[in-house]
């Protein structure tokens, strides 16, 4: 099997998997992540979102190989906090209530830091927009909206 390095939340991982293993399964299964999670295996739900290079990539779809080198920098939910200083949008998620069963919350909460972390000015129809490839069976998208509009505000200070 071939061995790959990963530059993942600020941290050189070593791994050998398959080259087209998706990366999901490299993050989950081989280095024990639990921010990135299988939803549909389809690129369809966003479950499984992470950041490289500061875009939102589904990681179901989305081989090792392909992002396993220097130019490349991956974020996962589970790089975010800071010691015990929660990303502005993790905080915000948690104040406005925006998870009920939460399995969805690692897609959302990444796609927003990228769409914010791109336009820090968005408009409201702008983030509406941004999220719409989203799923989150539960129905929470109206506490979702309102916890990424808050980030917004803690971001763009």
């Amino acid at each position: 099997m071939p061995k790959y390095t990963l530059q993942i939340d600020g941290t050189k991982r070593e791994v050998d998997v398959p080259a087209d293993q998706p990366l999901l399964y490299t993050l989950t299964d081989q280095l024990k992540l639990k921010g990135p999670r299988f939803g549909c295996g389809l690129a369809q739900c966003g479950t499984c979102t992470v950041l490289v290079n500061n875009q939102a990539v589904r990681s179901c779809v989305t081989p090792t190989s392909s992002v396993a080198n220097s130019n490349f920098t991956i974020r996962t939910l589970d790089g975010l906090a800071k010691g015990d200083q929660l990303h502005p949008m993790q905080t915000a998620f948690i104040e406005e209530q925006a998870s009920q069963c939460g399995y969805c919350a690692n897609g959302w909460i990444m796609q927003s830091i990228a769409l914010l972390e791109k336009n820090p000015r968005a408009t409201d129809e702008q983030i509406v927009s941004g999220l719409d490839n989203l799923q989150c069976r539960c129905g929470t998208h109206i506490a979702i909206l309102r916890a990424v509009k808050k980030a917004r505000e803690t971001m763009k200070a």
